[in-house]
């Protein structure tokens, strides 16, 4: 914990920065919360500042039920957070970054833009004393040693679990499968890309990826890269389709019924359990996805950093949220409604 008069001093000096930089930029990207006398009481008194440093916010979907829970944490915990939305943009969360350790907080949050290109703001922390949690997408193992905790969702048994409910229905046949993963270079896209093709390797050998393209979490660019492969490795030949999560699996569906393929006809799995990916199990469309909790991500994000704040544990903390898979024996419960 620092001064509150000397901190307060360095967050609106970096603030300043951060807003003359940002220019017309929406409030989603950059937005600073302080502390009220209630949460300075549930924490025991202390204040603490803490850098956010996140690829998207009120932005997207996701962001928008990822942050509320994020800031009632921090409220009542009595963190002051500065929150940035680099959208995804690996050059703009490195000047993030920069400011972030420059305004010498107590902590920064980190949610990679791009995972391979983080290590220069993990270092520049560390050289800095300032430690660094992680939320959402867990940075490369080799930089892992770098930061102090992790929670979010466990991108790699997401694709595990996606794969377990295509194996199941896959049975012993042998099917062909399309593949559209996430943004090149991310690391949820690479673990859940890398948790499928394990897990189908290893329990239903008998599915062959015959093609993979990137989707870049993006509905129009799945639909584009579906139709694609389908070109490229005929309709005939394809039996199923694994997509990284529920926003480029609708881009796929919509890419099957362009072609006058029911997607009912082929076995489909995906992650997320979303506004857009429930309906699609409900109806048949999609075969299954894996609940991915927006609050809960959002919330542990604070809890997490708080708790390395307040216990400078020894060991990296990882905090996994559940992996529930949902199909349609499942998609009408209370217990996996979507929240994004």
């Amino acid at each position: 914990m620092r001064s509150r008069y000397t901190r307060w001093i360095s967050i609106f000096a970096v603030l300043a920065i951060v807003l003359a930089a940002c220019g017309g930029d929406d409030t989603s990207d950059t937005t600073a919360a302080g502390s009220t006398d209630e949460t300075t009481a549930d924490a025991g008194g202390d204040t603490y500042e803490v850098f956010a440093l996140l690829p998207q916010g009120n932005d997207q979907p996701y962001g928008s039920t990822y942050l509320p829970p994020m800031q009632e944490e921090a409220d009542r915990l009595g963190i002051n957070l500065t929150i940035t939305n680099s959208q995804y943009d690996a050059d703009k969360q490195a000047s993030e970054c920069e400011v972030a350790v420059a305004a010498n907080p107590d902590l920064i949050i980190l949610w990679p833009a791009v995972g391979d290109t983080v290590r220069p703001c993990l270092e520049a922390a560390a050289d800095a004393g300032i430690p660094v949690t992680v939320t959402n997408s867990d940075v490369n193992p080799e930089d892992k040693d770098l930061t102090a905790a992790y929670s979010g969702p466990d991108t790699y048994g997401q694709g595990v679990a996606s794969a377990e409910i295509f194996c199941d229905l896959a049975g012993g046949e042998d099917v062909g499968i399309i593949m559209v993963n996430g943004l090149t270079g991310n690391s949820t896209a690479i673990d859940r890309e890398a948790g499928f093709e394990d897990t189908i390797n290893d329990q239903c050998p008998n599915v062959t990826i015959l093609a993979r393209q990137p989707g870049n979490w993006n509905k129009d660019e799945s639909q584009i890269a579906a139709s694609e492969m389908i070109t490229a490795v005929g309709a005939e030949n394809i039996g199923g389709v694994y997509a990284a999560d529920d926003t480029m699996v609708a881009g796929v569906i919509d890419a099957l019924k362009a072609r006058d393929i029911d997607p009912a006809s082929l076995i489909i799995t995906s992650i997320g359990n979303t506004f857009l990916g429930n309906p699609l199990v409900k109806s048949g469309e999609l075969d299954g996805t894996v609940f991915q909790s927006s609050s809960w991500d959002g919330g542990n994000a604070i809890t997490t950093a708080y708790e390395v704040l307040t216990e400078s544990p020894s060991e990296r903390i990882v905090k996994f949220m559940p992996s529930v898979k949902v199909t349609a024996d499942n998609a009408e419960d209370a217990s996996v409604a979507p929240e994004w």
